[in-house]
């Protein structure tokens, strides 16, 4: 009997994007060909400047798409109206290389942040919420700074709070730029040890931006981008 097929949960053909510079179109992306599928690691290197970040804020539908095709989680993001764009970020995490966490909540409500815009956790409740958040934050190690707010906390410590917001509502795919620039060696190791349980788990898609050798391995796949082009991974 065949296996069955599976259908990809980011499916990039074909796409250019361009900046504009001093008047002109600036390309930064280049018939970008990509396709991951759900479970999978995929890991995005590059020199910078290479359109990294730019392609990871396409795929979470943070910036247009200008040409080419973009189907994220199945809905075609090229000229995607807003109804379509709120409804995708929804089930997407974001880990930003600026934690981006509000100052004036603390870790555990900097994490519930990422469950308010979810109807279905709404709809569970505070407890339930909060509940949830206190987990995450036990399992990046922050359980007894759940009550800090970031003026108290480390870099890093901040830099693991946003990745227990990005992970609480078990996004369906998880974009992360840099995740463990901020961590020591155990936290990093932590915190992709994190993302390899949502994509066993949950059968969510990741794709990573980063440069620190010490996680390549968490990868099921390495692509690189160079000059705004793919070229040859592992």
């Amino acid at each position: 009997m065949d296996a069955p097929l599976i259908t990809p949960l980011i499916t990039v053909e074909h796409l250019d994007h361009a900046f504009e510079e001093a008047g002109a179109a600036k390309p930064v992306l280049r018939d970008i060909n990509l396709s991951v599928g759900p479970g999978e690691i995929v890991i995005l290197t590059g020199p910078s400047g290479s359109g990294k970040t730019t392609l990871l804020t396409m795929l979470g539908g943070l910036r247009a798409a200008q040409c080419g095709s973009l189907r994220i989680l199945g809905a075609e993001l090229l000229h995607a109206d807003r109804a379509t764009l709120t409804r995708l970020r929804r089930q997407v995490g974001f880990i930003f290389q600026a934690h981006n966490l509000l100052p004036y909540l603390n870790a555990l409500e900097n994490v519930r942040v990422g469950l308010e815009v979810h109807p279905d956790w709404l709809d569970r409740g505070r407890p339930a919420m909060d509940g949830r958040c206190a987990d995450l934050l036990a399992d990046v190690g922050l359980a007894e700074r759940a009550s800090y707010y970031p003026e108290k906390l480390s870099g890093g410590q901040k830099q693991r709070v946003a990745i227990a917001r990005a992970l609480a509502p078990r996004p369906r795919l998880l974009l992360a730029d840099e995740p463990t620039a901020a961590l020591d060696k155990e936290s990093g190791r932590m915190a992709v040890e994190l993302f390899r349980r949502l994509a066993d788990e949950q059968g969510a898609a990741i794709v990573m931006v980063t440069h620190d050798n010490k996680i390549i391995d968490i990868a099921d796949r390495v692509v690189n981008l160079d000059d705004g082009r793919l070229v040859a991974g592992s």
